[in-house]
């Protein structure tokens, strides 16, 4: 994973402006009031016994931890929000913004700061999708406050 990378990403979707519909971008997708980019991927794991995926959501909690350092010595430290009730009151029915309601679906929890971008909300997740499917670094900006 290049660090220096992920920082510039989280840098330019700091910057841009929101779409007002929702669509893939460079980095990943984006919508109104949101963008979540791919900072880092894994491979999928439909061959594996289950060791090699261990493993890599290991390394992939490592790797958002550093990136956090980082942001923290930016911003200070995060909030740890857990996405797992935002998942639940989607799943009853509540009608839960986005990002957050897709969010909620694959990453179980995020690093979260209030940027100095007026507005903004900084966060890093890792998703963790189905038990073959790749883990991603989630690298989110938005304007809607968490739920």
């Amino acid at each position: 994973m290049d660090i220096a990378k992920c920082l510039a990403v989280i840098d330019v979707l700091c910057a841009r402006e929101f779409p007002a519909e929702h669509g893939r971008t460079e980095h990943g997708e984006s919508g109104p009031g949101y963008h979540i980019a791919a900072l880092h991927r894994s491979g999928d794991y439909w061959e594996d016994d289950g060791t090699a995926r261990e493993e890599t959501a290991a390394q992939f909690e490592a790797d958002r931890d550093g990136l956090t350092e980082l942001l923290t010595g930016r911003w200070g430290p995060p909030q740890r929000f857990s996405l797992r009730s935002v998942l639940v009151r989607t799943m009853e029915g509540e009608d839960i913004e986005e990002p957050w309601a897709e969010l909620s679906e694959h990453v179980p929890d995020v690093h979260l700061w209030q940027a100095p971008v007026p507005d903004r909300w900084v966060c890093l997740g890792v998703s963790h999708g189905r038990q073959e499917l790749p883990f991603q670094l989630l690298g989110i900006v938005t304007e809607t406050d968490p739920p």
